[in-house]
C-alpha cells in the first residue's frame, strides 16, 4: 500500500525511549512500526497509544540481530505502508556487571550485547536503506549513550558497544548521504526501569545526587530523549553525523 503519510520504524519500541519516540512520531503525523523482541504486552500498549494519537501501526516481533527476521520486518513495512521515512535504531541490551569485574563478563554476554546493540543496528539500517533513499526526508536516529563517549560506570560490553554506535553513526552518515541523514542521541542517566535495574536499591539516592550536580537540576527522561530525536527528524535538515548529548549539561560541567 502506498501512502502520502510518512512512516517510521522504531526498534525496541515497547518501553522507555523507544515507546516515547514511537508516540512522539505518531503525534507528529507518522505511521509507526512498533518493533519489539520480548515485551509483547508493553509493545501492544505502545501500539494502542500510537493509534490513539492518530497513527496506523504495525506491531512486529523481531530480534534485530537476526538478518532474516530483520529483512522480513522491512518487507512487511513496505507491504503495509509502502514507504519508510524514519528509522530509529533504539533496540539495546546490557548486563548488570560492574566494569571492574572483568571475570564476571562471559563471552556469551559480550557477544549478545554486541549482537543486539551493534550488529542489529547495522542489519536494520542495511535493510531499511532502500526505502529510506526514496523518502524526501530519509532520516536515521541511533540511540547511543554517554557511556559510549566517556568513562562510565556501565558494564564494559555495553559501554564499548555504544562507542561502536557513535562510530557507526558518523561512518553511516558519510556512506548514506546525501539521501539519508544519520545522527544519534546520547542520553545520560534516565529516570525509569533501565536505571532501576542498574542501581537497584540505591536508585533514588543516586539519581537525586546526579540531579544535584546537573545544571538543569534533574535527570533525563525518555520523553526528553524523544524530543531531541524529533528535532533531528523534523528540523536540522543540514545536520548529519552528529551525536547530541541529552543529559542536562552534566557531562560538560563535571
Amino acid at each position: 500500500m502506498n501512502s502520502d503519510k510518512p512512516a517510521a520504524l522504531v526498534t525496541g519500541a515497547a518501553t522507555g525511549i523507544g515507546r516515547s519516540a514511537a508516540l512522539a512520531l505518531a503525534g507528529s503525523g507518522y505511521d509507526v512500526v512498533v518493533n519489539y523482541s520480548r515485551s509483547e504486552q508493553a509493545a501492544k500498549a505502545t501500539a494502542r497509544d500510537a493509534e490513539t494519537a492518530g497513527a496506523r501501526t504495525l506491531l512486529y516481533r523481531c530480534d534485530v540481530s537476526d538478518d532474516a527476521s530483520v529483512r522480513a520486518m522491512l518487507e512487511a513495512t513496505k507491504e503495509i505502508f509502502g514507504r519508510l521515512d524514519v528509522l530509529i535504531n533504539n533496540a539495546g541490551i546490557t548486563i548488570n556487571v560492574e566494569p571492574g569485574n572483568m571475570e564476571g563478563v562471559t563471552v556469551e554476554d559480550w557477544n549478545r550485547v554486541f549482537a543486539v546493540n551493534v550488529l542489529g543496528l547495522f542489519l536494520v539500517t542495511r535493510a531499511a536503506a532502500p526505502m529510506l533513499r526514496q523518502s524526501p526526508n530519509g532520516c536515521i536516529v541511533n540511540t547511543c549513550s554517554i557511556a559510549g563517549l566517556r568513562p562510565s560506570a556501565q558494564a564494559l560490553p555495553y559501554a564499548a558497544s555504544k562507542a561502536a554506535v557513535a562510530n557507526l553513526t558518523k561512518t553511516l552518515a558519510n556512506a548514506l548521504g546525501p539521501e539519508i541523514r544519520v545522527n544519534a542521541v546520547a542520553p545520560g542517566w534516565i529516570e525509569g526501569d533501565w536505571m532501576k535495574k542498574m542501581l537497584g536499591e540505591n536508585y533514588q539516592g543516586l539519581m537525586a545526587r546526579r540531579a544535584r550536580y546537573t545544571p538543569l537540576k534533574r535527570c533525563c527522561t525518555a520523553d526528553d530523549v524523544a524530543e531531541s530525536m524529533m528535532s533531528l527528524i523534523l528540523s536540522n535538515r543540514f545536520v548529519t553525523g552528529e551525536i547530541i548529548i541529552v543529559d542536562g549539561g552534566f557531562s560538560s560541567t563535571t
